[in-house]
C-alpha cells in the first residue's frame, strides 16, 4: 500500500484527485493540505506517508520551499510535483531539489498512477507531455548532456528489444497511453504495461523521457519527428 498526501490550495482539485485514485487498491490518500506548512504538519504526525503529491503554487509556503523542508526533515518521503507549469526551468528546479517526479495536472489517471508507483519505488518519473516538449526543444539530444532528473540510458546496459517492444516504444514516443496502445495493437492494457516495464528494465531508463532518448539513440525514433495523432 502506498500512502499519499495531496497538497494543493484548491479543494476541488484535491477532491478530483482523491476520486481518481479511489479505485486504485494499492493507493491510499491519507491526508490533504492546502499549503506547504500543512504538509509538514501532516508528515510530522503520520510516519506512514510514502508520497506527497505537491502543487508548486500555494500560499503561505509554496511547493519549492516545502520540497526543501521535506528533503531535510523527512528524507524517506518521496515527492511528486503536480503542477500546471510545464516550463523546463520549473521541472529542473524541483527535480534538482529532490523531487522524484513531475506530473502535469492535465495528465490522465493511468499515467498519474504509474508516476506515483514509480516514485514510491525511488525511480524518477516525468510525465510524457513534458518529456516530449523537452525533446522538441532539444532535437539533437545525442550531442547534449541529458538534463538534470534524467538518467543516462546506457547506465544499466540496453539489452535487445523485441519487435513488439519496439512498436510499443514508438507509440509511447507519440504520446499514447497504455490503453490507447493496447487498442492499436489489439492486445490488453496489462500486456502493454508489461512491455513498458520490460522496456524500462532492458534500457535502464528511469522515466519516459530517458526511454525516448534511448529510442532516438538507437534510431528507433527520430528526434525531430513531429508528434502526431497517428503513429508514423
Amino acid at each position: 500500500m502506498i500512502n499519499i498526501v495531496l497538497a494543493d490550495d484548491h479543494k476541488i482539485i484535491r477532491d478530483g484527485i482523491r476520486a481518481l485514485l479511489s479505485g486504485e487498491s494499492q493507493l491510499n490518500v491519507t491526508g490533504e493540505a492546502s499549503n506547504g506548512v500543512e504538509v509538514l504538519e501532516i508528515l510530522a504526525t503520520r510516519p506512514e506517508v510514502d508520497v506527497v503529491l505537491l502543487d508548486l503554487n500555494m500560499p503561505v509556503m509554496d511547493g519549492f520551499e516545502a520540497m526543501e523542508q521535506i528533503r531535510e526533515r523527512f528524507p524517506k518521503v518521496k515527492v511528486v510535483a503536480l503542477s500546471m507549469l510545464d516550463h523546463e526551468n520549473y521541472v529542473y528546479r524541483i527535480m534538482e531539489a529532490g523531487a522524484m517526479g513531475y506530473i502535469l495536472k492535465n495528465t490522465g489517471t493511468e499515467e498519474l498512477v504509474f508516476g506515483i508507483q514509480r516514485a514510491a519505488q525511488g525511480i524518477r518519473f516525468i510525465c510524457s507531455e513534458i518529456s516530449l516538449n523537452l525533446l522538441k526543444r532539444n532535437k539533437d539530444l545525442q550531442q547534449h548532456t541529458i538534463p538534470m532528473g534524467f538518467a543516462d540510458s546506457s547506465e544499466k546496459g540496453t539489452g535487445d528489444l523485441s519487435k513488439r517492444e519496439a512498436e510499443v516504444l514508438h507509440l509511447i514516443a507519440q504520446g499514447y497511453t497504455n490503453a490507447e496502445i493496447a487498442e492499436k495493437l489489439f492486445t490488453s492494457r496489462r500486456t502493454i504495461e508489461s512491455h513498458r516495464q520490460n522496456l524500462l528494465d532492458k534500457t535502464g531508463a528511469k522515466n519516459t523521457a530517458t526511454l525516448i532518448v534511448y529510442g532516438i539513440s538507437k534510431g528507433l525514433i527520430r528526434a525531430n519527428a513531429p508528434v502526431t495523432d497517428e503513429p508514423a
